[in-house]
């Protein structure tokens, strides 16, 4: 532990992924570029002002499919490039660069839905009609007519998309480029300390002084950047106000809950439920751990380490794959075909170099095959990281085979249920394989502290406190670094309660994570991972049609709502069953690891 990150140019190019499964040349990236804007031409002279009929609709969205899967990929070549390497000014460059060009196709592009709005009803379902393919693309222009702009208005937002897109951006420039975490002392000794040596490594130190130390030292850095990313955020947020007000929403909630597909009672369940009935489940855990470590008093720093500090098996990336087939075969031959291609053709970024983006991601652009983004740290919890990452593969590659690519993305209420999933199943697999008390502690151990704890309680949390920015802002308020920092304060405090002090610098906690420039993403991980509980339960109970069943869920992509999905799977989660159920599993699981402790004695 503690060593200095690499550049990007020094690592082991067989641990990165390969982009040139995408364009093989910056020539075939440029070429590729050119014959999207030819394409976007061909629609433009073609179709604009044409938009009246059946026919004319449907061939005109023919055509832009064709055009989106190449702005898809050129987009994700050029993004991928940057996220191993933000202190690559070339590949920024190029970035940006595509950027303004795909901002001005969209822009040009921005007439097709506009058009289609504003056409007769009944021409909009004659077109339905003719095209199942276009279908659903069609149901949801119909959908949005309501809250559409003047074409005029429409063109110009598309117009400005990648300056719409700035506080995202300004916000990772900040935080992987800018802040430069340098060294940290403890006991007399120098430690390197950096934004993915944090969040990786030092988070979860045994030793109590070199993670407080470290924590000091990393918040203290980031404290030196409220403000500036305070302004980010508020930018953000007033954005997304204006943009809700001029569509007819009452409130930015409800213009990011209408694009999910799903209503407040949901999103509200999802928040309420957990910080009422969650909280003291995790106290009981947080009291486990101040046991375990004898510590004095547990503060928000403590809150990463392991129940078994010196038992989490080393592992490394070639050993990962005997687990990854194991756990989530059950899924089918053509899953285990991805999975293998994953990691003979390089889809996965496995190295740790300066400048690459923190934790872990999948993305899977229509036309190739997915690529994840991990940073191996050789310790066995990395197993459910990539399951994870490798369930949104799993999932985008079913539904890119039965899909075109309008139909491909579900509600984002329902897209993390195929990576959470997949963590239940690898948990499943390594409980079955492995009778050892202390194995099976360290496993249901990492179920709460990484898969429940990273997806009920970090983002739950980021969640509550993203809520109350919201009613702040719909209020007509402005939201400050100082007005931030005390409502995650006040979060945080009144989910852990006594049980832990929020120390210093846990206030700042609002600062570490991309999720709130994404919409309501955050409480999007519990909706996903209480419709995975559920349906991982259903697996253990009945076998192989439950895996069918999930497997059919999987190829429907965007053709239905997260209520369909989950209803497919056969959860119903309109009500309170499902969440109240798996917050009454996580009770129990963190009850088994209590029992393991006192079987084990130590």
């Amino acid at each position: 532990m503690g060593k200095a990150l690499k550049e990007r140019k020094d690592v082991d190019q067989a641990l990165t992924w390969d982009l040139s499964s995408i364009y093989k040349s910056e020539e075939q990236f440029n070429e590729a570029v050119k014959k999207a804007r030819e394409l976007t031409s061909e629609i433009e002279k073609s179709f604009k002002g044409r938009l009246n009929a059946p026919s004319i609709i449907n061939d005109c969205l023919n055509k832009l499919k064709e055009t989106m899967q190449i702005i898809n990929l050129t987009s994700t070549y050029a993004h991928l490039a940057v996220a191993v390497d933000q202190t690559n000014t070339e590949n920024q460059a190029r970035n940006m660069r595509l950027s303004n060009i795909v901002s001005e196709m969209e822009s040009r592009l921005s007439f097709v839905r506009s058009e289609i709005i504003e056409a007769d009803e009944k021409v909009i379902d004659q077109a339905i009609q003719q095209s199942k393919e276009n279908r659903h693309y069609l149901e949801d222009i119909r959908r949005i007519k309501k809250h559409a702009l003047h074409p005029e208005v429409e063109r110009v937002l598309s117009a400005l998309t990648g300056t719409l897109d700035s506080p995202y951006i300004i916000y990772n420039r900040a935080k992987l480029a800018d802040m430069d975490f340098g060294t940290f002392k403890a006991d007399g000794k120098e430690y390197p300390l950096s934004f993915v040596l944090f969040e990786n490594e030092w988070e979860y130190e045994n030793d109590t002084k070199i993670r407080r130390a470290a924590f000091e030292a990393f918040s203290e850095k980031l404290r030196e950047y409220q403000h500036t990313i305070a302004a980010t955020y508020q930018t953000q947020v007033q954005l997304e106000k204006t943009l809700a007000g001029l569509r007819g929403f009452e409130s930015v909630i409800d213009s990011l809950l209408f694009e999910q597909k799903v209503d407040r009672e949901l999103y509200n369940r999802q928040i309420d439920l957990i910080m009422e009935k969650l909280a003291p489940h995790m106290r009981k855990y947080a009291k486990l751990l101040q046991k375990i470590h004898g510590i004095e008093e547990m503060t928000f720093a403590d809150l990463k380490l392991a129940v078994d500090p010196d038992y989490e098996p080393k592992i490394s990336v070639e050993e990962s794959k005997k687990y990854i087939r194991g756990a989530l075969s059950v899924l089918g031959e053509d899953y285990i075909e991805t999975l293998n291609r994953a990691y003979d053709e390089r889809w996965i970024d496995f190295v740790q170099n300066k400048g690459k983006s923190t934790g872990a991601f999948c993305s899977s652009p229509y036309g190739s095959h997915p690529f994840i983004l991990i940073s191996w740290t050789d310790r066995m919890r990395e197993v459910f990281v990539l399951s994870h990452e490798l369930g949104h593969a799993g999932h985008f590659s079913l539904c890119q085979k039965e899909q075109n690519i309008f139909d491909t993305r579900p509600s984002m209420y329902f897209i993390e249920s195929p990576s959470t999933m997949n963590e239940m199943l690898m948990a499943n697999y390594l409980m079955k394989n492995n009778d050892d008390l202390r194995f099976k502690r360290w496993v249901l151990s990492s179920i709460i502290s990484r898969t429940y704890y990273h997806n009920f309680v970090t983002h739950l949390l980021e969640a509550a406190y993203q809520r109350e920015v919201y009613r702040i802002i719909d209020e007509g308020g402005s939201v400050q670094a100082a007005k931030l920092n005390q409502i995650k304060r006040e979060v945080l405090e009144k989910f852990w309660g006594d049980a832990v002090k929020i120390n210093e610098g846990a206030e700042l906690t609002w600062m570490r994570q991309p999720h709130y420039y994404m919409g309501l993403y955050p409480y999007t991980y519990s909706a996903g991972l209480t419709i995975a509980t559920e349906v991982s339960k259903r697996i253990l109970k009945e076998g192989q049609p439950a895996i069918n069943d999930w497997r059919e869920v999987l190829k429907a992509g965007g053709t239905k709502t997260p209520v369909e999905l989950a209803k497919m799977a056969g959860v119903d989660i309109t009500t309170d069953k499902p969440l109240s159920d798996t917050i009454e599993h996580i009770g129990n699981i963190i009850d088994q690891i209590i029992e393991l402790t006192e079987q084990l004695g130590s």
